[in-house]
């Protein structure tokens, strides 16, 4: 189930679903409990149709989704430069993800979960950075191109704020 938003909101066409807060601070990449011994159980997989929390964990790993979520909507979370990352097509459809800063890794176009240090004084990649006009409107990180936030888990204040109580 989804808040109700503003008029504004509404009309942008936006709205913040129940487990995107449950999605940006889950933990993923722990071993599976219940699969210790089997290869791939790290836990990097979140259902957007189980209600938050799930049980026991909200992260699970690829045995877990077999079994428990087979017929739900997956995402997988993936890792870039240690931090937590998914792929714009697996949540383009589930969820606005305008205004927020993508890159491409491995062919694919992703975006990340939650905000990142900002690089300072550190090499060729802080000085295009600190070049950069575009800032993250929350934590003030440098862009690469006109969005207006660097992850997911700096647009969900702002979608917070402007939705009605």
């Amino acid at each position: 189930m989804m808040r109700r938003a503003s008029a504004a909101e509404t009309a942008a066409g936006s709205t913040v679903p129940d487990w995107l807060e449950t999605l940006l601070s889950t933990r993923f990449f722990l071993a599976c409990a219940a699969h210790p011994d089997s290869p791939r159980n790290e836990c990097n997989m979140f259902c957007l149709d189980c209600r938050s929390p799930p049980a026991p964990a909200p992260a699970f790993c690829y045995y877990c989704r077999s079994h428990r979520h087979a017929a739900h909507r997956v995402i997988q979370i993936r890792r870039s430069s240690y931090h937590d990352v998914v792929r714009v097509a697996e949540v383009e459809d589930a969820l606005d993800i305008s205004g927020v800063q993508t890159y491409v890794i491995n062919s694919a176009k992703v975006l990340f979960l939650n905000e990142r240090p900002q690089p300072r004084g550190a090499g060729a990649a802080a000085g295009k950075a600190a070049a950069s006009p575009y800032n993250c409107e929350i934590c003030g990180r440098a862009l690469l191109d006109p969005f207006r936030f660097c992850s997911l888990g700096c647009k969900v204040p702002l979608l917070c704020f402007l939705l009605d109580p």
